[in-house]
């Protein structure tokens, strides 16, 4: 009887042991992990996953190497990325060019075909003149545009860019008519503002920042939910009277079906990196403007941003 009874122990034992060892998550994460930047090294983009991956790995407990996957206005990179597989050691940094490139029939997938970790930063787009521009608000200057269809000339960096888009929102929102005056980047076309030959632009804070507070240009209003901590002065546009919410930005990102627990990893840990002193001061002198959003209000954003954008490229002609 005893002995039948140390039988059937070892069985339950040897059973319930099987059962743990096969519920087990596999440990995450065991090497080294990959983040996928689509644009070159030195940018924005660049510089913000390279100070993240730094602060992020004494968290993440492993090396996060970046590599700079460039070419096809960030085509390249955002599809290096979705092919990995979905174990977790790649990520991906994922920038607004995912909202512009699918209506232009340039790649054949879109942020829906990621999972969503985090936003990193948005940096809004910002109306900006000359300081002796006759335009002291915004609405002097709709005002302006709506009695002079087509008369101002607003620069941006390049046709179907992020502030091209920009200015496009702003005609659509409110009600007006302007001339786009493309330009290879944002800084010829400030360079342009400065100079007179245009009058306005809607480029990020931090382009026209120096010329700003060297008294050149003026800023009338950012399109962001708060007002920029570098300028506090300058009215956002909903203060304004339009609901415009818009501008470049960057998340992290990771293959379609990668597994939850391995997400939740790489969520917390990038978190943690984020929220890190070092990071907060490295992006503060960088000039990033840093705009943290977890996985589902980032997927909330991108699904408004992406109807605003097809919508605005659709009207200009860069929508397929």
């Amino acid at each position: 009887m005893m002995k039948k009874m140390f039988v059937l122990l070892l069985v339950f034992l040897f059973v319930i042991s099987f059962a743990g060892c096969g519920g087990q998550v596999e440990k995450f994460p065991t090497k080294p992990v990959t983040l996928i930047v689509p644009w070159a090294a030195g940018g924005g983009t660049d510089t913000i996953a390279r100070g993240l991956a730094k602060q992020t790995e004494k968290f993440l407990g492993q090396t996060i190497t970046v590599n700079n996957v460039t070419g096809g206005g960030g085509a390249a990179g955002h599809g290096a990325g979705l092919s990995a597989k979905n174990d977790g050691y790649t990520v991906t940094v994922i920038t607004f060019e995912l909202l512009s490139l699918p209506p232009q029939k340039l790649v054949p997938f879109t942020y829906k075909d990621f999972d969503l970790l985090m936003r990193l930063n948005a940096d809004p787009a910002a109306l900006t003149v000359k300081a002796d521009s006759p335009f002291k608000t915004v609405k002097d200057f709709v005002e302006y545009a709506k009695a002079n269809p087509g008369k101002i000339n607003v620069g941006n960096a390049g046709p179907a860019s992020v502030w091209h888009i920009a200015a496009g929102l702003l005609e659509e929102k409110a009600g007006i008519k302007l001339n786009h005056v493309p330009f290879n980047g944002a800084a010829p076309a400030v360079t342009d503002l400065v100079g007179g030959h245009i009058q306005a632009v809607t480029v990020s804070p931090a382009e026209v920042r120096s010329q700003v507070n060297a008294g050149q240009l003026r800023m009338l209003a950012v399109m962001s939910d708060n007002r920029n901590p570098h300028f506090p002065e300058v009215p956002t546009f909903k203060e304004a009277g339009y609901d415009i919410i818009f501008g470049t930005w960057r998340g992290l990102a990771v293959p379609k079906d990668t597994p939850e627990n391995v997400k939740n990893v790489l969520k917390e840990s990038f978190k943690k990196g984020f929220d890190s002193p070092e990071f907060q001061d490295f992006a503060k002198n960088a000039g990033l403007g840093l705009a943290y959003a977890p996985a589902e209000q980032f997927k909330t954003f991108l699904e408004t941003a992406s109807t605003d954008v097809e919508a605005v490229m659709m009207r200009l002609g860069l929508a397929k």
